[in-house]
């Protein structure tokens, strides 16, 4: 194929598609073992620095906010980031932990671009940020997810976006129109929050499942966190929705609140309050420090967190989803 273009981004994460593979046969368990652990156990077992990581789906919206806690409060530093995040990546960059970024949004919504992402890409912290359309991130991991080593699109083509993309453009060899090649990613950790899973890593999503099934198919090491760990019989009863097979999970934690201060559907909705607690302190490097401090820093663990929410305020993120229902 003629390439006709090339974007100028780096390719952050190079990848082999027949060592995936073979990672894949080989180190990827089919027994039915337990893998409940807790956040900081995951962590450390399987989140290193530098590695490529990244978290599915958005801070507000069934985000991995406990295991992003404890990345943070580990400090798992020179990471190399998916950037398809809200809160949970935001907190990274306040921490100083992300070095490059193939970054598709981060942002805070409504209140607009986080000043934390500012601060680390002006600053030069953030050494490197290629640009991707949210569709192109997770087909780029649906290629890893079929062995392929990149699949053909039309998305971004016409854009600035993929200028600063690592996408190439080619002339298909079958009708000579312009195609965009999106190359494969393979991540070394991808951190997934679900409603349900049971011990084995079998997990069920209500509501937007996002790019969960891409993401759990196309990283080397899984960590779910899930609001209830269920008996393997009750995941049986209904197989159609287990999107995530247990053979592609590595730990399993049990996380209630896992998400907040975002929602999860069907559970509780997000702390309003909450967000724009961080909003509010993030605008300065200092405001931000003393967020993580009281947040992250200074508690042990999840539990720890959710005793300094209180019983009153997790409550009322219940009750918010139910008056929207």
């Amino acid at each position: 194929m003629q390439i006709l273009e090339s974007g100028i981004g780096e390719l952050i994460q190079p990848f082999d598609m027949d060592e995936f593979r073979e990672w894949n046969r080989t180190r990827k368990s089919r027994k039915l073992v337990d893998k409940r652990m807790s956040e900081q156990e995951a962590v450390s077992k399987f989140v290193y620095d530098g590695c490529y990581i990244g978290t599915e789906l958005y801070g507000t919206v069934r985000a991995p906010m406990s295991l992003a806690r404890e990345v943070v409060r580990q400090n798992k530093k020179d990471l190399r980031v998916c950037g398809q995040g809200v809160l949970e990546l935001d907190l990274w960059l306040a921490a100083g932990l992300i070095k490059k970024l193939d970054i598709t949004y981060i942002g805070l919504e409504v209140y607009g671009i986080p000043p934390s992402l500012r601060r680390a890409v002006e600053s030069g912290q953030v050494e490197t940020c290629v640009e991707w359309s949210n569709a192109s991130i997770t087909w780029r991991m649906k290629a890893a997810a079929m062995g392929v080593p990149f699949l053909p699109t039309r998305s971004m083509l016409g854009t600035d976006m993929l200028k600063y993309s690592a996408a190439k453009v080619v002339e298909d060899p079958f009708t000579g129109i312009k195609v965009a090649l999106l190359p494969a990613l393979v991540l070394d950790v991808a951190l997934i929050h679900v409603q349900r899973a049971d011990m084995f890593g079998n997990c069920q999503i209500d509501g937007i499942t996002g790019f969960a099934l891409e993401m759990s198919r196309a990283c080397k090491r899984l960590i779910i966190s899930a609001e209830e760990i269920i008996p393997t019989e009750d995941i049986r009863k209904y197989p159609d929705r287990t999107v995530i097979p247990y053979y592609l999970v590595d730990a399993v934690v049990h996380a209630p609140f896992g998400s907040y201060p975002g929602e999860m559907a069907y559970m509780y909705g997000r702390d309003e309050a909450g967000i724009k607690e961080w909003v509010d302190m993030s605008a300065t490097a200092e405001g931000a420090k003393e967020y993580l401090d009281k947040y992250v820093f200074g508690l042990k663990d999840h539990a720890a967190y959710l005793d300094l929410i209180g019983k009153d305020r997790l409550e009322q993120a219940v009750e918010t989803r139910e008056r929207r229902e």
